[in-house]
């Protein structure tokens, strides 16, 4: 799968997982040690995110039910909790940097191939 910015045409990933039960949404990167620069992991449902026992900085994207960016954390370190994002029903984990180098903003509309 494939993740777009419909917005400006940027690819923010090439390989990209889900995790959508319990067990994928619990573990998410834990114990990974890191993202290529073109993958990335969608979280679903999904409202906010801790950085708990990961090596690796991220980037996080908070989705709305019709996949328009309501907030970004750029380059959230580990060991940190995001805010609770509300209306927010999923989430994109990528490498710290790949926002700014696709840039990705607020308002902007991702779609999955």
């Amino acid at each position: 799968m494939k993740l777009i910015n419909i917005t400006n045409g940027a690819v923010l990933a090439n390989m990209v997982q889900i995790a959508d039960d319990f067990k994928t949404r619990l573990k998410g990167l834990i114990g990974r040690g890191g993202l290529k620069s073109d993958e990335a992991l969608i979280i679903r449902p999904c409202k906010s995110v801790h950085t708990c026992f990961m090596r690796f900085p991220i980037d996080v994207i908070f989705l709305n039910e019709d996949l328009y960016i309501l907030r970004i954390i750029e380059n959230i370190q580990p060991y940190r909790f995001s805010p609770i994002v509300a209306g927010s029903r999923m989430v994109i984990e990528m490498p710290a940097g790949r926002l700014a180098a696709t840039l990705t903003g607020v308002g902007h509309r991702i779609k999955l191939l």
